[in-house]
């Protein structure tokens, strides 16, 4: 199924999730917030999100200054 990544085009595998998902994109397990489609997904819901063909996802990390 494709889906789009921070505005890149993928290829998944359907059923795909935003923890699939993650996995392939930060291995290391960083601290991030992904948005679906314009909607804020808490870590807590992110293993059982499942994204649909056309979803649009979003990762955004954090980063310090000072």
């Amino acid at each position: 199924m494709k889906i789009q990544v921070n505005g890149e085009d993928w290829q998944v595998e359907s059923p795909a999730t935003i923890e699939q998902v993650l996995a392939r994109l930060n291995p290391g397990g960083g601290s991030v917030a992904v948005v679906v489609n314009d909607i804020v997904i808490p870590a807590a819901q992110r293993a059982a999100c499942a994204l649909k063909e056309g979803d649009r996802v979003e990762i955004l990390t954090f980063a310090g200054g000072g």
